[in-house]
């Protein structure tokens, strides 16, 4: 068991997050070039004490907010988005149970979270049907194929989707490190998130007790069992938004420190280029709304998680929209800033050795797994025909 770092308040929690930050910033270049596991990453996270962040303190956890944890998945994106994926999809899968298992499984895998310090990372991926369960006596057997399995590699559990013979909705279940007959294929070798090891899984056999599917014997009927979906798009928004402000900040230091002004532009800094100044203010301002935005949408997640099953359908779907409407914002203008920090900096930044291109390709690589058009198209049919979109446990 990794030893835990004593926190005391969310001003702890956030200064432990500002230093990890720091810590992952000073060498992300070459760990983005190097890709690979992200064990050196994981293992400072483990060390870091913010694993438990959301577990409730009556289970031994932090007891941290969504609105605090957010912010946090948010400051450890700046400087590296891998790791601020990796580390929002564990909260989130971390409440996984509390809202689609049982009593049992909620305080079960929040009590083993927070008392060993453990890891989460998934591979639920719907879309990817290749992968089948059966009934095997009381428990059952998984075989097949699951794609997109981000973190699987490091994790201590892992949570995956897999489809009965006839049946539309998949089982989630979630089974520990050390089970076998999972093997990756190793074939994650994208132009971004290049540190999150997305790796294909071939499952051969492998044993799920029946414990371990969640909510199997005693499936939630609420509109609280899918609100965790809406908490994981917002999750992907802060993801988002960090990776745009600290392309902002890292563009801001090297136009401060290296930049040249433009050779017509009568003046002997680049900080006094009257367009360099222009686009600054131009991104700032954008920037600074899509985070307003966001945190506003953070509130109401918060508010809604508060009423737990007494959460309404429309209550959920209000939300839903607040959330999407800052995800495609976040979108936009994180696309925007992670594009046209050339524009500020100059030619010259282009080199290699600053690795500059790695928040674009972090958040471009991210954001097309969820095409904010069909965002938009939800937020438009609320607008003018009032409906509120479906959002299910996993979209």
């Amino acid at each position: 068991m990794v030893q835990l770092l004593e926190i005391k308040d969310t001003k702890d929690w956030f200064q432990v997050a500002a230093s990890l930050s720091q810590e992952l910033q000073e060498n992300a270049v070459a760990r983005d070039a190097q890709a690979g596991l992200p064990d050196y990453e994981i293992n400072r996270l483990c060390k870091s004490g913010l694993l438990p962040l959301v577990v409730p303190q009556e289970y031994g956890g932090i007891g941290g907010n969504w609105v605090e944890a957010l912010k946090i998945v948010f400051q450890l994106s700046q400087a590296d988005g891998s790791i601020g994926q990796l580390y929002g999809n564990h909260l989130n899968l971390v409440a996984l149970a509390h809202v689609s298992g049982t009593s049992e499984q909620k305080e079960r895998y929040y009590r083993e979270t927070a008392a060993h310090n453990l890891f989460w990372a998934n591979a639920i991926n719907t879309r990817d049907t290749r992968l089948k369960i059966i009934p095997d006596g009381e428990d059952f057997r998984v075989n097949g194929v699951k794609s997109f399995g981000t973190g699987i590699a490091v994790a201590d559990l892992r949570v995956f989707s897999a489809l009965q013979d006839g049946v539309e909705v998949p089982l989630i279940f979630v089974i520990p490190k050390d089970r076998e007959g999972l093997v990756s294929q190793q074939d994650w070798n994208n132009f971004g998130q290049r540190r999150t090891d997305s790796d294909t899984f071939t499952f051969h056999n492998v044993l799920v007790k029946r414990n371990e599917v969640l909510g199997i014997d005693n499936p939630p009927d609420n509109a609280f069992a899918t609100f965790l979906g809406i908490i994981a798009q917002l999750t992907k928004v802060y993801v988002y938004l960090g990776i745009a402000k600290g392309a902002f900040k890292a563009a801001k230091n090297y136009t401060k420190n290296i930049s040249k002004p433009w050779v017509t532009s009568g003046v002997s800094s680049a900080t006094e280029d009257p367009y360099i100044l222009h686009h600054y203010g131009e991104l700032w301002t954008e920037l600074k709304a899509a985070i307003a935005l966001a945190d506003q949408a953070a509130v109401k997640v918060q508010a809604a998680w508060d009423k737990n099953v007494n959460l309404t359908l429309q209550e959920r779907g209000e939300v839903a929209i607040a959330v999407f409407a800052a995800k495609a914002f976040a979108t936009k203008v994180g696309l925007n800033v992670t594009n046209r920090i050339f524009e500020v900096m100059g030619t010259r930044s282009t080199a290699t050795k600053y690795g500059f291109d790695r928040y674009w390709r972090d958040l471009r690589t991210f954001t097309l797994h969820d095409p904010v058009d069909y965002k938009l198209k939800d937020i438009g049919n609320w607008v003018l025909n009032r409906e509120l979109p479906t959002v299910t446990q996993y979209s």
